[in-house]
């Protein structure tokens, strides 16, 4: 007997009227219309299950046929359009079940598998940025401890002095902790109205106030460090190119830190990623496990449905009769599967949740036993010299840990998996046996007296049952085969696309860090007044800060991947499931006809029209997520400039304190202080000779002063004009070179495109740019450069003239103390031609009239040495009795100007 072909998994006719009417048509339908116009519920489905607020009716991501709780999924989940009732923005605002692990998603009805499984690595992500904060507090809070411990050992600080730092530097940084965890529980909680659901908007807003939160406390973070450093140099008392050199030690150490970090970072992203394409497959191979049991069966049934329809051709049956045979099969079968599918289901779930609690308290087993082994590395005692070896056993304990706790995961989740899978392939057996039983009941019993066919001619029919079965069951066998195969490719597509990402993503960052290192080089290297020591401090500090803050925007711009790719997830699996039929279907069904052609075309149409709109809402997602990151970039580097100004402007003041101090030494302060008490005491040096030896030496500055000015206007002059002359020269050159262009203008408009044409500007402009900062960069150093000469030959000058003016002062005192002169670098005086003339002598001052005023250079001395310096004095030798007064009003003159 010669019986029809089964229908195929995907019916050809029916997806051609559907592409044709352009209307949304089930393909897997269960009640498909008769001749008489009545349905036909041969196949059985149970009521459909409740729909969750705010979700959205759509395709099944995992491509399941059925369901295997309730026959079949919505009509609606194999449509061959992605046109959804709702907007993209009712999508977002879906709410989807929140899952804590990966065996969770093994029994979730949901149909946002995908959605559950990128929130995971997303926690996963937060759970590593979480691991790795807490390991560089422990490990910047154990350097200072140890620098600390080893001043306390050199007896450099007190006992408890010791005990007190240690005291504040553990209770700023636990409140610092204290306050990062309230603000992650505030955003935790809000907008949590269901805490089994939750919504891709919530989501995207807790993952923005995360990483907003996480970015407060590293720059909180940072700065309790700076105040711990400097607290502890203050309280040591140490010098000041000891402290420089301590925190140069201290900083180095923290970049080692946060190089550890950011590479152990790289890696374990990575292999969260990897992970998320595994528990793709995983779920995949468990969804298709669900629909090829009733696929199968569908099959069964179809080849009997063929036998029956055979019979009704000859007579055998009525066609109510076949009918209500169909009916009862049908029904029966699919109680029956539905009874067990519902057991298999709670089996599941029970065996996760024993799983989950198993998984728990080894969990917890393993947390205590790492928690000593770090309690017992942190105990011991390390030296300074050995700082880089205790960073590198602490990191290696800590990855040791991490990597324990990743393989307890993944073993896990595989075992999960296969305990899953071994309960829908019991339920594939059952199921299979409780088809092969109703169907033997069938031929065997009903059918010899419904027809009245012998019982051997009813176990001829059943016999030519399972010939028949044996090709569809291949042929679905071959279906499936090609299905993974497709999924695979697909999923290797997804891998290969987001590893472009993330190299482009490492360029993009590359690039930034060059920039910002070209930045405070550019500064340092402008300040020019700077020690080798300094400018080294300042880039490491810079280097620091920046790596820190380009390991966190790192670790954002993977969560953002993953939001980005859980929005595009449902248009993304609607298209992948257009592919997929496209292909399964061309290579079932050969174009052999011309209304086969047209299907095909007709498809092929639809698919790429879809592919444009998925295209396009795929760049307007990026360029969303990227303006956001930008936007998060700039505010961090907010950050890391006002954190490195307040660095340079600490080493700017440190640099003038330790000049002023260098000053103070130079100027041979202990010498004047012994040469006023003498000035005081001695009974030559009277006001008159001192007002006129004062006198003189006012002029001195004056002329000094003056000449600085002229040289100062006349460099200014020279520098305008040498700068006016460059831009005569760069104006010459632009000329020419546009003259140049507008001869090969032509030639470029048709050897070159516009892209190219434009590129070519850009880069044109670019440079003009670039190269006109360097010239006023050149041009501003060059003048600061010759302001720095003449300001160091005028301190020359104006030192010469105070060690003259000391020395004229101890000859007119008669003070036998002999002064140093330092050899002057000069020949001539600032503004003169001639050799300056000395200070007049004692002799020469006694005789000069005492009332004379002395005109001094505005802002020299001070308004009560002017006041005295310019009252009348007498010429003589004050008597006897008013000698305490004129060693008083001496020891105030002398004072002024020493």
């Amino acid at each position: 007997m010669v019986l029809e072909e089964s229908e195929s998994p995907l019916n050809s006719s029916v997806t051609a009227f559907a592409l044709k009417a352009k209307v949304i048509y089930p393909i897997n339908q269960k009640f498909r219309p008769l001749a008489d116009g009545s349905s036909n519920p041969s196949l059985h489905e149970n009521p459909k299950q409740a729909v969750l607020p705010n979700q959205v009716m759509e395709i099944s991501t995992s491509g399941s046929l059925g369901s295997l709780s309730q026959g079949d999924k919505e009509d609606c989940s194999s449509s061959t359009t992605i046109h959804s009732t709702t907007s993209d923005d009712r999508f977002q605002a879906r709410a989807f079940l929140k899952v804590t692990s990966f065996p969770e998603v093994l029994t979730c009805e949901s149909f946002d598998v995908k959605l559950c499984l990128c929130s995971l690595t997303l926690k996963d992500l937060m759970l590593l940025d979480t691991e790795l904060r807490k390991e560089k507090h422990v490990m910047v809070i154990q350097i200072l401890k140890i620098y600390v411990t080893d001043f306390y050992h050199k007896k450099k600080i007190t006992d408890d002095l010791f005990k007190k730092i240690l005291l504040i530097q553990e209770n700023d940084f636990e409140e610092l902790q204290r306050q990062l965890d309230s603000r992650l529980q505030n955003t935790e909680m809000s907008g949590a109205h269901n805490s089994e659901y939750q919504t891709l908007e919530d989501l995207e807003r807790k993952e923005r106030e995360y990483s907003e939160h996480v970015i407060d406390n590293m720059e909180a973070f940072w700065k309790q460090t700076d105040k711990a450093q400097q607290a502890f140099l203050d309280e040591s008392k140490c010098s000041s190119a000891k402290a420089t050199k301590i925190m140069m030690d201290l900083t180095e150490k923290m970049i080692a830190v946060e190089s550890l970090l950011s590479e152990s970072q790289d890696l374990q992203a990575m292999d969260i990623q990897e992970r998320l394409f595994n528990w793709e497959l995983m779920v995949k191979m468990i969804d298709s496990l669900k629909s090829y049991i009733p696929e199968e069966c569908k099959c069964r049934l179809n080849i009997v449905s063929n036998i029956l329809d055979h019979l009704t051709v000859k007579n055998n049956l009525s066609v109510r009769q076949k009918e209500e045979l169909l009916t009862d099969l049908h029904k029966a079968f699919w109680e029956q599967l539905a009874h067990f599918s519902n057991e298999c289901i709670q089996q599941s779930k029970d065996l996760i949740l024993k799983r989950l609690e198993s998984c728990a308290k080894k969990k917890e087993e393993f947390k205590h036993r790492q928690k000593a082994e770090q309690g017992s590395l942190l105990s011991k005692t390390f030296h300074n010299e050995d700082v880089h070896d205790f960073l590198k056993a602490y990191h290696e304990l800590l990855e040791k840990h991490r990597q324990a706790q990743w393989e307890l995961k993944e073993e896990d989740d595989c075992e999960s998996t296969e305990a899953i899978a071994d309960l829908y392939k019991e339920l594939y057996s059952k199921a299979s046996h409780a088809l092969v039983e109703l169907v033997t009941e069938l031929f065997l019993q009903t059918l010899p007296l419904v027809t009245g066919l012998s019982v051997r001619e009813c176990e001829l029919l059943k016999e030519e049952w399972q010939e028949n079965l044996v090709p569809q069951l291949e042929k679905w066998e071959t279906y499936c085969q090609r299905r993974w195969k497709l999924f695979q490719e697909q999923l290797l597509q997804e891998k290969q696309l987001w590893m472009k990402e993330y190299a482009l993503s490492s360029v993009m960052q590359k690039h930034l860090s060059e920039k910002q290192e070209k930045i405070i080089q550019g500064v340092t290297s402008r300040l020019g007044c700077l020690s080798d020591d300094s400018v080294n401090y300042i880039l490491q500090k810079h280097r620091l800060l920046l790596c820190s803050v380009l390991r966190r925007l790192t670790l954002r711009r993977v969560g953002m991947a993953a939001l980005a790719r859980m929005r595009l997830s449902r248009k993304k699996s609607l298209l992948q499931e257009l592919r997929q039929q496209h292909i399964l279907q061309k290579g079932s069904f050969p174009c052999q006809d011309e209304d086969q052609w047209q299907l095909q075309k007709a498809l092929e149409s639809h698919i790429l029209e879809e592919e444009e709109k998925l295209e396009e809402e795929t760049q307007q997602t990026h360029l969303e997520f990227h303006q956001q990151l930008v936007t998060e970039i700039q505010e961090a580097l907010q950050f890391l400039q006002q954190h490195m100004e307040q660095v340079i402007g600490q080493t700017l003041l440190q640099h003038a304190r330790r000049e002023a101090r260098k000053k103070n030494l130079d100027g041979g302060q202990d010498f004047k202080e012994r040469l006023v008490e003498a000035a005081v005491e001695s009974v030559y040096g009277t006001s008159n000779n001192i007002n006129r030896l004062v006198q003189n030496y006012y002029q001195e500055l004056g002329k000094i002063t003056e000449g600085y000015e002229e040289k100062k206007l006349q460099q200014l002059k020279s520098l305008q004009v040498e700068r006016s002359e460059r831009n005569r020269l760069k104006k010459k050159q632009e000329s020419e070179l546009a003259l140049k262009e507008k001869q090969t203008k032509g030639l470029l408009s048709v050897s070159s495109a516009v892209h190219q044409r434009m590129v070519l500007q850009q880069k044109k402009v670019l440079a003009q740019f670039e190269l006109q900062q360097q010239i006023r960069l050149e041009s501003l150093k060059q003048k600061l450069l010759g302001l720095h000469h003449l300001e160091t030959e005028l301190e020359n000058h104006l030192k010469e003239a105070e060690q003259d003016f000391v020395r004229e002062l101890a000859v007119l005192t008669r003070v036998p103390v002999a002064v140093k002169k330092k050899p002057s670098k000069r020949s001539k005086p600032i503004g003169e031609k001639t050799k300056r003339k000395t200070f007049q002598s004692p002799q020469s001052a006694e005789k000069d009239d005492s009332h004379e005023n002395i005109q001094e250079p505005p802002g020299l001395t001070s308004g009560l040495c002017r006041e005295r310096l310019q009252s009348p004095h007498e010429s003589e030798p004050e008597p006897r009795k008013n000698s305490q007064d004129a060693k008083k009003e001496r020891q105030q003159v002398v004072k002024a100007f020493i």
